[in-house]
């Protein structure tokens, strides 16, 4: 059934170009591991995250390597990149790996931009919100920093091809000039080509382009061209109805689990607007327990999540916010490792792992009561989902761009209503629109479940 196989550096990225196609009228899931794909029901789409993001470029190229083999066996005949829209990670030399696996005439079209999240690229220049790329928090990345706002310069460091670009300005002159300008840069010897673009039209009109001319093409994006490309080629199965309309306050009902591992200023404004809502409860934990996990940790996961069920069952609140990032000290992560001897990046492994344990409690002891679960930040989404023994999210839709909405596929909470959230995305009332949206989507499975009952 899968005809288009999607590879993604991290679960986040994997939900964001999926919800774009689900959005399009395309099924779609996200897995999380090869293994995982085995749990497919029959999507056409599967999107699978290496989790390769931070790895050396030998290892990245090796997963990503068996990652599409993986779906080559599952059907998949279409390939597409997930690039992280901040350009992190080693994208070059994995799209390299990607190309070896696929056919010779395969010609890899680079579109880094998400006009609808405020990524564009003109000149070549990588703009986010307003701001060239360099410039943004990304260059300070603890782990993928990006100094580079140049897109062509960036990969050129990265990759083994030679590499064309194509500037807005071919796009503003119309779709025979855009697609004279593809050829171009194919016949001088790019198999690696990099777009210009600033808005949606400008993605749609390249894979219009690229799908007139027939190319064999590995789309490489954030996920709006491998959308614009899929629905180019027909793969549309289903009217898709966008439910846009607005979300009471009165809509809010059962539980909703909020996992905030993020602690980033934006995500903080966030958490903060939705404990000023009377339906809100905060849990508090400590991230320095959750650390040291022979020690402290089994002690805080049980009294986080015994805290959350005595307010589950009083009754005070419908949103349950367990939380590391608004309350205790700021830690430095680096020194708490090497204090604790533990290896980089365990830490932050640990707490978030941690997280998934305080759920996956709640949820034994309260599942019928919780209606879905809220997580903030990529590493928080991945480690309480594999907590909870999920093997993949069906995607449905978006709260906002990179706030996606889904359902857990496998394991014992297989059907739970979840959304993940980066931890540099919305606004400050994102937050409350989001469990409102979870509490509406829970409602309309529950009702299916009577009807079909």
């Amino acid at each position: 059934m899968c005809k288009i196989g999607i590879v993604a550096d991290d679960l986040t990225g994997a939900t964001t170009v999926g919800v774009l196609l689900a959005r399009a009228g395309i099924s779609t899931a996200a897995f999380f591991n090869e293994q995982s794909l085995d749990s497919d029901k029959g999507h056409i789409a599967m999107v699978l995250s290496s989790d390769s993001r931070a790895l050396p470029k030998e290892a990245a190229q090796q997963t990503v390597k068996s990652a599409v083999a993986a779906l080559k066996e599952k059907g998949a005949i279409y390939f597409s990149k997930r690039i992280d829209t901040t350009l992190r990670g080693g994208i070059g030399f994995e799209v390299d790996a990607m190309l070896e696996e696929l056919s010779s005439d395969t010609i890899a079209v680079m579109v880094p931009s998400m006009p609808q999240s405020r990524r564009i690229v003109v000149g070549g220049y990588s703009v986010i919100d307003g701001v060239a790329l360099s410039k943004t928090p990304v260059a300070n990345d603890v782990r993928t920093p990006v100094t580079e706002s140049h897109v062509p310069t960036l990969m050129a460091q990265q990759t083994s091809h030679k590499i064309g670009f194509v500037p807005l300005s071919a796009l503003l002159a119309g779709g025979e000039t855009l697609k004279n300008k593809l050829k171009s840069e194919r016949e001088n010897g790019a198999r690696f080509i990099i777009a210009d673009a600033i808005s949606i039209e400008d993605v749609e009109a390249i894979a219009q382009a690229v799908t007139e001319l027939e190319w064999n093409v590995l789309a490489v994006d954030p996920g709006p061209f491998s959308e614009k490309l899929a629905v180019a080629r027909g793969f549309v199965t289903e009217d898709k109805e966008i439910d846009c309309g607005e979300i009471s306050e009165d809509v809010i009902g059962g539980t909703i689990l909020a996992v905030a591992g993020s602690a980033t200023p934006v995500t903080k404004v966030q958490l903060q607007t939705l404990l000023k809502k009377s339906f809100t409860c905060q849990v508090p934990i400590s991230a320095e327990a959750l650390i040291d996990r022979a020690g402290t940790a089994p002690v805080e996961i049980n009294r986080a999540a015994a805290e959350a069920l005595r307010t589950i069952g009083s009754g005070k609140a419908n949103v349950i916010m367990l939380e590391t990032a608004l309350t205790g000290n700021v830690l430095n992560l680096a020194a708490c490792e090497k204090e604790s001897g533990l290896p980089s990046g365990q830490a932050a492994n640990n707490i978030n792992r941690g997280l998934g344990e305080i759920v996956a409690e709640v949820l034994n002891h309260g599942l019928e009561d919780v209606k879905g679960i809220y997580m903030t930040g990529g590493d928080t989404m991945v480690n309480v989902l594999n907590v909870l023994g999920a093997k993949g999210i069906e995607l449905l839709d978006y709260v906002i761009p990179q706030a996606d909405l889904g359902r857990i596929i496998g394991g014992k909470y297989d059907g739970l209503v979840v959304v993940g959230k980066g931890g540099l995305t919305g606004f400050n009332g994102t937050a409350i629109d989001i469990v409102k949206r979870i509490c509406k989507e829970a409602s309309k499975v529950y009702r299916q479940e009577a009807v079909n009952a």
